[in-house]
C-alpha cells in the first residue's frame, strides 16, 4: 500500500477546496488560488476539513499515481495557505543581483548583465546583493525559477564561486600542486 497516498490531508482554516467533475480542483486560500486537473479515475473526497485520495483498484498505474496525486494536492493546499520559498546565495568577487521592477538583473562575471523577467505568481526578495529569495504559491514554479537562476552560474568545485541554494553542499576539490 502507498504510505503517502493513504495519508489524510488536513485543510487549514481559511482554505476552501472545490472538487468538480473529472477531478478538476480549485484551491483558494489567503495567498491566492490554484487550479489543477488530476486523474479522474482516482476518487478525491472532502469530509469536513479532511481530504482523502483513494484508488479504485491495485493496478500498477493506479499504484503509481496514488501517492503522486496526494502529494500534488498537499502542495496546492500548503501553497495557498503558507506558500513556498527557495533561498539562493551568490559567492564570488563582483557577483551580485538586484531587482529592478519586475526584472532580476544578475552580474556574474560575464561581459554582459543577465536580465530575467519574473514569471506570473512569483515574487522575489533581494535583502543583500548576494542573497535571493524566490517566493510563490506553486511549488513547481518556485523550484523551476530558482533552478533557472542557478543555471546561469552553477557553483564550481575549486573556489566555490557561483549561485547555490542556501542548504546546498558543494564538494570542494584540491587544485593543482607544485612539484
Amino acid at each position: 500500500m502507498s504510505r503517502i497516498g493513504n495519508k489524510v490531508i488536513v485543510v487549514p482554516a481559511g482554505v476552501t477546496v472545490d472538487i468538480k467533475e473529472g477531478n478538476f480542483l480549485t484551491v483558494k486560500g489567503p495567498k491566492g488560488q490554484l487550479e489543477k486537473q488530476l486523474n479522474s479515475d482516482l476518487s478525491i473526497t472532502l469530509e469536513g476539513n479532511l481530504l482523502t485520495v483513494k484508488r479504485p483498484n491495485n493496478e500498477m498505474f493506479m499504484r503509481k499515481i496514488h501517492g503522486t496525486t496526494r502529494a500534488l494536492l498537499f502542495n496546492m493546499v500548503h501553497g495557498v495557505s503558507e506558500g513556498f520559498s527557495k533561498k539562493l546565495e551568490i559567492k564570488g568577487v563582483g557577483y551580485r543581483a538586484q531587482l529592478q521592477g519586475n526584472t532580476l538583473v544578475l552580474q556574474l562575471g560575464f561581459s554582459h548583465n543577465i536580465e530575467m523577467q519574473l514569471p506570473e505568481g512569483i515574487s522575489l526578495d533581494v535583502p543583500k546583493n548576494t542573497e535571493i529569495t524566490v517566493n510563490g504559491i506553486d511549488k513547481a514554479v518556485v523550484g523551476q525559477f530558482a533552478a533557472e537562476i542557478r543555471k546561469h552560474r552553477k557553483p564550481e568545485p575549486y573556489k566555490g564561486k557561483g549561485i547555490r541554494y542556501v542548504d546546498e553542499y558543494v564538494a570542494r576539490k584540491a587544485g593543482k600542486t607544485a612539484k
